[in-house]
């Protein structure tokens, strides 16, 4: 391990906004009101990488609470320490796998979910590890209050295909569905948050997929 990742690893063990693996578990149904102090709804980015979208939606919506989660204590290093540098006070990272959801976050908990820029593991093999596939989708619709959305943001056509025929076969609600965000009606404030793989993925003129869907 590099030294650089050492050093992250040791500081954000200090951050106060960050969490790791079982660090979470306790604040289950009491995340408004035991971590951040407040009644405020409460959001989620999964697989956050850098945190770019955790921090910077935040920023524009100080009336809820942003916790975004990975795995990889190296990349959430860099939103937690932003959040705390700039006093973004309604942010926390939670360190864990995501396929342990529902032991972090009581039924109807969650307002709303974000996936931005996720690995869409392509191959057939993996597809339960795709965080649209019917095994993560039962997981969201049991933390999410009734009419709570899932936005997925993905440079990846064939995961947005996949994501948007889950969609259709379980009979879903779908609110937005564009296989080209910037150049179509919806690219508002919020969807326009660029994140540092999208940024990447825009130099190389690569189009921009997002749906947004509920349970009911």
């Amino acid at each position: 391990m590099g030294k650089d990742k050492l050093r992250r690893f040791a500081e954000i063990e200090t951050f106060s906004n960050v969490l790791q693996l079982d660090e979470g578990k306790p604040y289950k149904g009491e995340w408004s009101k035991s971590f951040f102090k407040n009644d405020n709804p409460v959001v989620l980015e999964l697989a956050c990488g850098k945190g770019e979208y955790t921090v910077n939606l935040a920023k524009l919506f100080p009336e809820k609470n942003f916790i975004g989660i990975d795995y990889k204590g190296n990349r959430i290093w860099r939103g937690a320490k932003t959040a705390l540098e700039e006093g973004v006070n309604n942010v926390a990272f939670i360190r864990m796998q995501i396929e342990t959801l529902t032991e972090f976050f009581a039924p109807g908990e969650v307002d709303e979910i974000w996936i931005t820029f996720p690995d869409p593991q392509p191959q057939l093999s993996r597809e339960k590890k795709r965080l649209t596939s019917p095994r993560f989708l039962n997981m969201y619709v049991e933390v999410l209050k009734p009419g709570g959305c899932v936005n997925l943001k993905t440079d990846n056509d064939g995961f947005y295909a996949y994501t948007a025929e889950k969609v259709q076969e379980l009979k879903l609600v779908e609110h937005i569905s564009t296989a080209d965000l910037y150049h179509s009606e919806y690219a508002d404030e919020v969807l326009s948050i660029k994140t540092y793989y999208e940024k990447k993925y825009l130099q190389h003129n690569k189009n921009i997929n997002y749906i947004k869907f509920s349970f009911r």
